[in-house]
């Protein structure tokens, strides 16, 4: 005879809403990168500092660390090189946020410079090359060991080649060639007593991601990355903006254009682009259609040659 065990059925109760899950986006990854990179670097670094030069890049950069140590403040001065022909708006806007933030910044310029002789104006007025001097000195004398830039790889081919933790030998300059591996995210921030370490927060940002975080943060920016009206002559393909350090020659004629910058730098190399977009949101639909680099379509100094980014930063140029 066989016997037959009745075993009760457990009834497990579904939940009554699913469970919600996050959802990581790309712009999420890319914050939560820079956040990391910021404080890897406050854990290994003595002195670092911050470029900051009121551009959209480099704004984005203040904001991300300002969340990496929040409710703290940010732990580093600001370092800005001056070339003296910087747009009137952009400074306004540095000294503003310096102010509202209670920073220290650090101004190093290019117009004391050729005020004593150190160095020379150039023929052709830019001086864009002329900061590689003045920078080197101002992280050799604060003893800076970290330098924080705002330079993205998807804006010239000699940035592409950069790692995140990038190394200058004593005299600040950077061999491509000799450049550590970045593997898993480990980042070897090792120097020697005269060397610093560029960092890119940046890095693997596109100008398509920068301008969807600010419209996401709602970041405010200067005035003069949305559209305005604006005295212009062009040049070379780009429209340079009528002012003090950038007048027409023969045959370049000036009118009245609405436009606005996609980069800023100095004034005499910086190009505006026709645009009618007033809003963060408007701007991210321009640069989505875009087929060329802010620097490859708005940066005069870029054009000298192929390689001309490539050479200014094996000179310590950013």
């Amino acid at each position: 005879m066989t016997a037959t065990i009745d075993t009760p059925t457990a009834t497990i109760a579904a939940p009554e809403a699913p469970l919600s899950t996050a959802t990581v986006t790309e712009l999420d990854a890319l914050e939560s990168e820079s956040i990391f990179v910021f404080r890897e670097v406050a854990a290994e670094f003595e002195r670092p500092v911050i470029l900051f030069s009121g551009g959209k890049d480099s704004i984005v950069m203040l904001h991300l660390a300002r969340k990496a140590f929040a409710p703290a403040g940010v732990p580093f001065a600001l370092l800005h090189v001056d070339t003296g022909h910087n747009f009137p708006e952009v400074l306004e806007y540095r000294d503003a946020t310096v102010n509202a933030l209670g920073l220290r910044l650090e101004v190093a310029s290019v117009e004391d410079y050729i005020a004593d002789g150190r160095l020379r104006e150039r023929s052709d007025g830019t001086r864009n090359p002329l900061q590689t001097i003045p920078l080197l000195d101002a992280i050799n004398g604060h003893r800076f060991d970290a330098v924080f830039g705002g330079g993205r790889r998807d804006e010239e081919r000699a940035r592409a080649k950069e790692r995140i933790f990038s190394l200058r030998d004593e005299f600040g300059q950077w061999d491509p060639r000799n450049q550590r591996p970045e593997l898993w995210s480990l980042y070897n921030g090792k120097h020697r007593p005269g060397e610093h370490v560029r960092v890119f927060p940046l890095s693997n940002w596109t100008e398509l991601d920068v301008w969807n975080y600010i419209e996401r943060e709602q970041i405010p920016l200067p005035g003069i990355y949305y559209a305005h009206e604006r005295d212009v002559f062009e040049r070379d393909g780009m429209l340079l903006a009528v002012g003090p350090y950038s007048q027409p020659r023969d045959g370049e004629t000036v009118t009245k254009r609405v436009v606005r910058y996609r980069t800023v730098g100095d004034m005499s190399c910086t190009g505006a682009v026709a645009s009618t977009a007033s809003s963060a949101a408007e701007v991210v639909v321009e640069v989505a259609a875009s087929e060329l680099t802010e620097r490859g379509a708005t940066r005069a100094d870029d054009r000298v040659s192929e390689a001309a980014m490539e050479d200014r930063k094996r000179e310590g140029y950013f």
